[in-house]
């Protein structure tokens, strides 16, 4: 019966994604249909799947995992003080900091979560107020970053800020569960060894940041070393976590942080992910969904009881999100942003788990829990989709500020795709803003050029920064000074280009762009190359850079693409190299494209490949 159970298991973790798709269902999460499925073959109803000892390691291994890559899913550099201090202007046009409206919206849900808690330990629904509390608060951050990348905000201001909340939602829940375990396994006086944990995390990273390096190089297809180093991470972390007397789902969450902080590459990340989601984590909620008994809960009218309110708090505790987000966003969207952080499933199963250890919960009380979670999950992203309106500021998907307006700058301003950049054009001298001001829509006088006032005009607020002055000098000034503020790309011109200058540049990350270089080089390409030279000017074709970011087109051979025949893929960059394409070239995560095309195909197949 063991055999049948596990195989049973692992048929369902194959169909269930599959009818999905067939039936086009992508409002519900994958996860909560594989718990779904699971109540249905469980012990509620039909009863085909039992608990086993595989099935138990198994599911058990899944839920480290699980925690393993939600630690690798926060990105550290949206946590980056530089990238949030600064305020950002929303869809609204209000100045938006998304750390401190994060900060302040998870406050509010904290107090809310401990209010609630209280008031159903009040009602005698339920007395445990720290566990409550606890799960109230979290948010289902897998859950969270999978629908804002589905809307492709997640580097905006709105997109940001839910994501800084979610994260707040996951790991603040998962460091009080383990004070909470701690403190109530009689293990109060050992809680100070935790920083032990932490302290282990710190070695592991300083100790591999420079072999992983190296691992990247030497690694086979037989011998996966990124892949052996992450299990590696997960098992010490874990192995010391549960010496020191912590939660072993904590020692893996930070090793899924220690693994992001050496920078894998993205086929680490869809390696770990492959066998996480293909394998571990699907058996773990089916498994959960097996171990419900709602046969139990309906016939236990105080337990059925507890479900629908439970349904209403989670909702109810993040309700300062939705009016934090009302200040800084508009309401549409602040009311979709608040909803989608309601969404809660991940913590709130191992969260359970380690309550059901404690015996401070009984099973039918955890299983009222679970399903509220469900339910919540399941009408969370429904909510956010229907009711989530993107802007054109959302849209957009980088934003460029030019300072400097000259002849160059104004034909770039109108030749930059309106789908993919919004572009603010500055200049400090009068006559050149009234010159240009009916013809440039988003052009803004600036007394001058100190530092200070770029600041305050928002300058340096954008992805992309450009300084185009006729002085070099100022130039070098006002680009270091938006690199130094955070800029993700710098771009300043040079009318004299000097050798030390140059590498002085790139060392700086700063890129460099030489008028006189760029009329000798196009000059040279129409002498030696008129049909590059063509293709570089053509205004029906165009020619393409692209990232490749999206799985369904990663791992392929290049001919397999189904929209090959409609472009020309010239050049591959993969890492540091340059390497020729051909059909049966196989694209990796992070190649670079180099493409052309008929402009429309060019830019949908644009849209398709870099979408993540």
């Amino acid at each position: 019966m063991e055999g049948l159970s596990l195989f049973l298991t692992v048929v369902l973790a194959l169909v269930i994604p599959i009818v999905m798709a067939r039936l086009r269902v992508t409002t519900v999460p994958t996860a909560v249909a594989e718990i779904i499925v699971g109540i249905l073959m469980g012990k509620s109803c039909l009863n085909l799947i039992t608990q086993t000892s595989q099935l138990t390691f198994l599911s058990n291994l899944g839920v480290i995992v699980l925690m393993f890559l939600s630690g690798m899913e926060i990105d550290f550099d949206l946590l980056s003080p530089k990238k949030h201090t600064r305020a950002r202007k929303s869809e609204s046009g209000k100045q938006v900091k998304p750390m401190v409206v994060a900060a302040f919206a998870f406050g509010g849900v904290a107090v809310a979560s401990v209010l609630l808690a209280l008031g159903m330990k009040a009602l005698g629904l339920f007395n445990d107020v720290a566990l409550a509390s606890i799960i109230f608060m979290t948010v289902a951050l897998g859950v969270v970053i999978a629908t804002l990348k589905e809307k492709e905000i997640l580097g905006r201001p709105i997109g940001q800020t839910i994501l800084l909340t979610a994260v707040m939602g996951e790991v603040i829940p998962l460091l009080l569960l383990t004070i909470y375990s701690t403190v109530n396994g009689g293990d109060a006086r050992k809680l100070w060894l935790i920083i032990l944990l932490f302290v282990a995390a710190i070695i592991l990273l300083r100790r591999f940041k420079r072999p992983y390096l190296w691992f990247a190089k030497v690694t086979k297809a037989t011998t996966q070393l990124d892949v052996r180093l992450a299990f590696f991470l997960i098992f010490a972390l874990v192995t010391v976590a549960e010496q020191v007397g912590a939660e072993n789902i904590l020692g893996a969450f930070l090793a899924g942080v220690v693994m992001k902080l050496l920078e894998p590459t993205q086929a680490t990340k869809d390696k770990l992910t492959s066998i996480g989601y293909g394998f571990f984590i699907p058996i773990f909620f089916i498994r959960t969904g097996v171990n419900l008994n709602l046969k139990l809960l309906f016939a236990n009218p105080q337990a059925l009881m507890l479900l629908p309110v439970l349904v209403i708090c989670f909702f109810l505790a993040k309700l300062p999100v939705t009016l934090t987000y009302m200040r800084a966003f508009n309401k549409r969207n602040a009311f979709a942003g608040g909803f989608l952080t309601a969404t809660t499933i991940t913590i709130v199963l191992p969260t359970l788990q380690v309550a059901r250890k404690l015996n401070a919960i009984t099973a039918t009380q955890s299983s009222a829990f679970i399903l509220a979670a469900v339910i919540v999950c399941i009408a969370c992203p429904i909510v956010f989709n229907s009711t989530f309106a993107l802007t054109p500021e959302d849209k957009i998907k980088e934003k460029v500020v030019i300072f400097g307006l000259n002849a160059v700058t104004m034909t770039v301003y109108q030749d930059l795709h309106d789908s993919w950049y919004s572009v603010q054009v500055l200049t400090c001298r009068k006559e050149k803003y009234d010159t240009y001001k009916s013809k440039v829509k988003n052009l803004k006088f600036l007394p001058d050029r100190k530092l200070d006032t770029l600041e305050a005009a928002g300058a340096f607020d954008t992805d992309i920064f450009v300084a185009t002055f006729t002085d070099d000098q100022a130039n070098l000034e006002v680009g270091r000074a938006a690199k130094q503020a955070g800029v993700k790309r710098v771009i300043v011109s040079q009318g004299k280009v000097v050798a030390d200058t140059v590498d002085q540049l790139r060392e700086e990350g700063i890129e460099l762009f030489a008028f006189n270089n760029l009329h000798g080089a196009m000059l040279r390409a129409l002498i030696e190359s008129p049909a590059v030279y063509r293709i570089i000017t053509d205004t029906n074709n165009a020619l393409y850079d692209v990232v490749v970011r999206n799985s369904a087109y990663t791992g392929r051979q290049l001919m397999d693409w189904d929209f090959v025949d409609q472009i020309t893929v010239s050049r591959i960059r993969r890492g540091d190299k340059w390497i020729s394409p051909h059909g049966s070239t196989v694209i990796e995560p992070g190649d670079e494209l180099i493409y052309s095309g008929p402009w429309r195909e060019a830019d949908r197949i644009h849209q398709l490949l870099s979408r993540e």
